[in-house]
């Protein structure tokens, strides 16, 4: 395979942002809403809102950095343009790919959960064939893997708004009442508010693979703003409404128990609504596995393709325009992480890992921005929000640790 093959552009702003809801709305909302109520109680959408906070901030920063630096492995082209540093590159950018080959193992645990019952198949060889097939996808080329992505997503989101629908209008009120949602100004309670935010954080891991597919987006100086923004703004609405309706018909003490809780909310519900459910939460965890490797293949892509990491992963097949070599280590790699580690160990470190790129993701664009003249082609924000960005993900992940 030529190593002068590029890839495509081929994604537009609707297709980007599916993307976007794709490896955000997923496998985070469809299992954390138990485990953020465990550590919050009944704050728990306030948990989810104080998390779509703090992404906020970094998310703007992501939708300048992108327009400057429409490129794969973003991160790592923004902290070299930021610092200068080539061994902060590297690092940035193997801790980028770290975190989508972690979450893609977390999840694809998730997904042989949810497909074991159903199929009788034993949960390690689940594992191997979900991440294989995912694997498939993603080489066969990436306006295919982006369409079905995008198609996965629709179901997903439509199965969030059933639980909606059904925790409002449907199921009995025997949880929360709507006033007891809305935390006092002052209180322990803030405490657990503040770690079931780092749990929450999570659900909201995916937007930033956003900038990882740059190099395949049509216009991307326009595109990647608004895909950026809408992503974020439609997940935080949906995150809060899912949350507020599972706990309104749920009783916390059992929420907080279950690993699968957003089915709880259907327990009264007629068998065959259950089981549709429940194959729509199968959806929404292979989606995740697809969409991060996608990410983590295109960041050793890219870091490959600008002389940080051994060429021959920069290698792309002339027929697909997919980084194949890049894409099957990914693969290999996650399977090895399922098959190793528990997902609540590679759910936390997740966390960890994309907070701390958040942190230098937004000292390079302080930097960035100090250093460089005002360019109108650019989508630009105030220099206060990189710097919010970099507070706030520096707090959250110091509450990691408490």
């Amino acid at each position: 395979m030529p190593q002068n093959e590029k890839l495509r552009r081929a994604l537009n702003a609707p297709m980007l942002t599916f993307y976007g809801l794709g490896v955000t709305v997923g496998a985070g909302i469809y299992v954390l809403v138990g485990a953020t109520a465990a550590q919050a109680g009944p704050y728990a959408p306030v948990a989810f809102l104080l998390a779509a906070i703090v992404v906020g901030f970094t998310a703007f920063s992501y939708a300048e950095l992108s327009t400057r630096y429409p490129v794969s492995a973003g991160e790592a082209a923004y902290v070299e343009a930021g610092f200068g540093v080539n061994w902060l590159t590297t690092l940035v950018g193997l801790a980028v790919a770290a975190s989508g080959v972690i979450s893609a193992a977390a999840v694809s645990i998730g997904a042989a959960s949810y497909l074991h019952p159903l199929t009788g198949i034993a949960e390690d060889q689940l594992v191997i064939g979900v991440v294989a097939i995912m694997g498939l996808i993603a080489i066969w080329g990436i306006t295919q893997s982006v369409t079905i992505a995008a198609v996965i997503t629709i179901i997903e989101v439509s199965g969030l708004a059933l639980v909606i629908y059904w925790g409002f209008g449907v199921a009995e009120p025997v949880g929360v009442a709507p006033a007891q949602m809305i935390p006092p100004l002052h209180g322990a309670h803030w405490v657990g508010i503040g770690t079931a935010s780092l749990l929450a954080f999570f659900a909201f891991v995916g937007f930033e693979d956003m900038a990882n597919v740059a190099e395949e987006v049509k216009d991307p100086a326009r595109t990647m703003p608004r895909a950026i923004i809408w992503t974020l703004v439609l997940a935080t609405i949906i995150y809060i409404a899912t949350t507020s309706a599972v706990i309104i018909s749920v009783p916390l003490d059992v929420l907080a128990a279950s690993t699968a809780p957003l089915a709880l909310v259907f327990e009264a519900a007629p068998a065959g609504i259950q089981q549709g459910f429940a194959v729509v939460a199968v959806v929404a965890t292979v989606n995740g596995i697809l969409i991060q490797m996608i990410m983590a293949s295109r960041v050793i892509y890219g870091m490959a393709d600008r002389g940080h990491l051994p060429g021959f992963l920069a290698a792309v097949s002339p027929r697909t325009q997919t980084p194949v070599l890049a894409t099957v280590c990914v693969a290999v790699v996650i399977m090895t992480l399922a098959l190793a580690f528990p997902i609540a160990a590679l759910a936390a470190r997740t966390s960890q890992v994309v907070l701390a790129i958040f942190a230098v993701v937004n000292v390079a664009l302080i930097s960035i921005k100090r250093s460089s003249e005002l360019d109108i082609a650019y989508f630009r924000v105030p220099i206060i929000v990189p710097y919010l960005g970099l507070a706030s993900s520096v707090v959250l992940f110091g509450v990691s640790f408490l």
